[in-house]
């Protein structure tokens, strides 16, 4: 195995120990003040439903999909320090590698849940972060919930989490003069977990039409693989 090789590898399994102290301190450098300077001054962030957060670590924080500014925007509202999946391509970039990483993502193939990326989940919650998942893999159309994979609901069920649906609306329009634009963040219910993945992902989807008033659209996938036994 070549040094390369061994170094993308490196970014998919990750320790318990590793969601330390110090990525927490630059998650919340980065996020909770430089980033919220932006949210509050720019975008004059909302956020309702806090109170629907769950005091442990055991949810994942399931949210639609607009704007690269989702992750450090979730980073910015939730209570604890949230570890975000990230496909491998982007740590190909060696200062993307070095950013994302040091706030808390981990490389992974999003075409199937591999054994580092069940690994790593499970270090999570190990951790006092929680991990956080964009069912839609990528970027959607505002005023739409397309592409959804069932992945979450396995991981959910994998890890005995509950999946907190979290509804973006704004954060596609790129905003420069303060108070121009405007970001809502609704936190929906905790979604228990179930062994039915596709229960799961109904219930994530109406719960996200609710909070964003955006329209699913169902999208037919293959069945999840976990690539381990359970």
């Amino acid at each position: 195995m070549t040094k390369e090789k061994k170094e993308k590898k490196s970014y998919s399994v990750r320790t318990a120990q590793q969601f330390n102290r110090w990525r927490s301190l630059f998650q919340f450098l980065v996020c909770k003040i430089f980033y919220m300077i932006r949210f509050k001054l720019v975008y004059r962030l909302e956020v309702h439903g806090l109170e629907n957060v769950p005091n442990n670590n055991e949810y994942i924080v399931c949210p639609n999909h607009l704007s690269t500014l989702d992750p450090p925007l979730m980073v910015s509202v939730f209570p604890r320090s949230v570890a975000f999946m990230a496909k491998k391509e982007l740590f190909d970039i060696r200062f993307l590698r070095w950013w994302i990483d040091w706030l808390g993502a981990f490389s992974v193939n999003r075409e199937s849940l591999a054994p580092s990326t069940i690994k790593t989940v499970k270090n999570i919650k190990n951790s006092n972060w929680v991990l956080g998942i964009f069912p839609q893999g990528t970027r959607g159309v505002p005023g739409t919930i397309t592409g959804v994979s069932k992945g979450f609901a396995g991981l959910a069920k994998i890890t005995k989490c509950a999946v907190l649906p979290v509804g973006i609306i704004g954060t596609n329009e790129v905003k420069r003069i303060p108070f121009s634009g405007k970001i809502i963040v609704n936190i929906g219910k905790p979604i228990p977990y179930n062994d039915d993945l596709d229960l799961m992902l109904e219930q994530w989807a109406n719960a996200i039409q609710e909070l964003t008033g955006f329209k699913y659209i169902a999208t037919e996938e293959p069945p999840v693989e976990t690539g381990i036994e359970e």
